[in-house]
């Protein structure tokens, strides 16, 4: 299981060809990469796998190619020896929660201490030519509060010389970018890197990073127009990706709450929401987070959450409810379909302004 979903094959990969398996989308959510957190968010998991789903069918209509095969149908009854077959998501009569898609390789990244690191050589020799991309493919087109790209480059850097203030920082609101910007971090290590682009060209194998950037904007492109289409901005995301027989495909999940932010009449709709809530309410937990990330550096274990000695709080009811909301009508709204009963964006968001 991943933090946020479950992870059932149906037919394993293997060297010589892909296999199948399906998502089942939980209500857990993940912040801080911490993993599973100590409550759940109702109707998360059947939002992110509909809004998933719509993505996947934009990508397969513009030529984008991906692991995807189709959504459960809750209404569907499944015989006695198989699962229903896999539907396109405009004939799940419910909010699905499970996804079909192509399986891949995923090998093991050795770590071999502080100073070697990760043995990326082990997990491609594994891979062989048919694996998932060790990468995440982040592609932004906004840089909004909170954005990690803040702390790690000027606006001088990505052609914004307007804004920047005296000293050369951030303006104290959103701001748009002229162009997109690619980036490539790591995506099992046990803290994510953001990566010079010869380093990522090294981690994606037989992947090439070009082609992997190219991939990265048409998922962008196809994203961001939807969302205009439906009122929303699109801000930001990220992509993983497939590697099979020289192909990459788009694996994992795209252009959800979770792995995108989006913002709507100005206010953002994302899994954002909920990290600025532990900010300012959890701060012991959330200091402790960045003392152990930074602590681990200096140890031969990699995994930070072995020096994290305070858990996270649960959420208050009232902040679950306005969250579970705000993911039901996002969903709602994107791919103009009520799934759910729930209020419009707009009633949504002042929910949530109102914490």
């Amino acid at each position: 299981m991943t933090s946020v979903k479950e992870f059932r094959v149906d037919e394993p990969a293997t060297a010589d060809g892909l296999g199948r398996g399906r998502f089942a989308f939980t209500d857990a959510y993940s912040v801080f990469d911490w993993g599973q957190m100590p409550d759940a968010i109702p109707h998360k998991g059947a939002s992110l796998c509909a809004m998933g789903a719509f993505n996947f069918e934009l990508l397969e209509d513009a030529g984008v190619p991906t692991h995807y095969r189709g959504v459960a149908d809750p209404g569907a009854a499944a015989d006695d020896r198989a699962e229903p077959d896999p539907v396109p998501l405009a004939e799940a009569t419910a909010p699905p929660t499970e996804m079909a898609i192509d399986l891949t390789q995923v090998p093991d990244l050795p770590y071999e201490g502080l100073h070697a690191g990760y043995d990326y050589d082990a997990f491609h020799a594994a891979g062989g030519e048919n694996y998932l991309v060790p990468l995440e493919v982040v592609f932004r087109n906004r840089v909004p509060i909170g954005s990690s790209l803040r702390t790690r480059a000027e606006p001088a850097e990505l052609g914004l010389d307007d804004l920047g203030g005296p000293d050369g920082e951030w303006p104290d609101e959103p701001v748009d970018l002229p162009e997109p910007v690619v980036e490539f971090s790591t995506k099992y290590e046990q803290q994510d890197r953001y990566l010079a682009r010869a380093e990522a060209d090294g981690i994606a194998g037989a992947a090439d990073v070009d082609a992997l950037e190219a991939l990265a904007r048409d998922v962008n492109r196809v994203v961001t127009e939807r969302a205009e289409a439906a009122g929303f901005v699109h801000e930001d995301g990220k992509i993983e990706c497939l590697y099979v027989d020289g192909e990459l495909r788009v694996a994992d999940v795209v252009g959800t709450f979770d792995e995108n932010r989006f913002s709507y009449g100005g206010r953002g709709i994302s899994k954002e929401v909920v990290r600025q809530w532990y900010k300012a309410n959890d701060t012991d937990w959330v200091e402790a987070v960045k003392t152990a990330k930074t602590a681990v550096a200096d140890r031969d274990i990699d995994d930070w959450r072995e020096l994290c000695e305070p858990d996270p709080d649960p959420l208050p009811p009232a902040v679950v409810d306005a969250v579970s909301a705000l993911y039901a009508a996002g969903t709602n709204a994107y791919t103009d379909r009520e799934w759910f009963d729930v209020p419009d964006v707009e009633a949504a968001l002042d929910a949530v302004d109102a914490l």
